[in-house]
């Protein structure tokens, strides 16, 4: 925690937040358009437009940015750590940059420098789809990430939920929640066995596509204009860009055991 001072305040159903001393400056921000987290944040349960994809590692408090640029504002989730490059969800990006959204007047481009400032998390509340806003985190395959923000008295530690869904975009699992017995246990119970590789089409993740500002569903083939949609009968071809945690293969691999 970045010398982070805590308090309490009321945030939906009794959230507590977490105040950070704000960094700001200037950075050079690039397009991203396929959702990822490299600590396990499912996207099915946050707004997958408002993404910064980022340098440095997952911070437990420091978790919304605020970026800005001729006058427009919006907020990030930083849930995803970049090689190096100030990536943000297309769709944020292309509004920032134009006034439009990517699925209205969808535009083409490289870095742009903006404005950024780090914000209290309650900024950020409303791109948290969960009853309470709390950061839904992958059961099987976020524990790593959790373990350390459990180790203090951090934001994620107190508001956090697990599910039994094992990829970011959500293509494999069940989507239930699960309870922690924390410190005694260091894995959670699910309603069905932890880590079930079932293919999971209930709770589905749609990428805005740069530059053609075409919503496509993740995980699947892309499909070029006027062609026919691929059978998905073999299920959705899960690839997990960036997150450290699964990796295409693996997860074929682990569901080939399974079966």
């Amino acid at each position: 925690m970045r010398g982070a001072t805590l308090f309490s305040i009321l945030l939906g159903a009794a959230t507590t937040t977490t105040r950070v001393a704000a960094d700001s400056g200037t950075v050079w921000v690039t397009p991203h358009d396929s959702y990822s987290s490299s600590v396990g944040v499912l996207g099915c349960k946050v707004n997958t437009n408002r993404i910064a994809y980022w340098p440095g590692s997952i911070d437990c408090d420091n978790l919304c940015v605020e970026l800005s640029y001729e006058g427009r504002t919006i907020h990030l989730l930083r849930i995803d750590q970049s090689e190096g490059a100030h990536d943000v969800s297309y769709d944020a990006w292309n509004y920032l940059y134009t006034g439009h959204s990517a699925t209205d007047r969808p535009t083409a481009g490289g870095g742009v420098p903006m404005e950024y400032r780090d914000v209290d998390i309650g900024e950020c509340a409303d791109l948290i789809k969960t009853k309470g806003r709390k950061l839904p985190l992958s059961a099987p395959n976020s524990m790593n990430f959790l373990a350390s923000c459990l180790a203090s008295d951090t934001w994620v530690a107190r508001n956090h939920i697990l599910y039994n869904i094992m990829d970011p975009i959500c293509t494999w699992g069940y989507d239930e929640a699960c309870d922690l017995d924390w410190p005694a246990a260091n894995q959670a119970q699910c309603p069905h066995a932890l880590g079930t590789p079932s293919s999971l089409k209930s709770a589905p993740v749609y990428n805005i596509m740069y530059p053609s500002g075409q919503k496509h569903l993740a995980g699947s083939v892309p499909v070029a204009p006027g062609a026919a949609p691929p059978s998905d009968s073999a299920g959705p071809a899960t690839t997990w860009s960036r997150s450290g945690l699964v990796v295409s293969g693996m997860v074929a691999y682990a569901v080939a055991c399974w079966l």
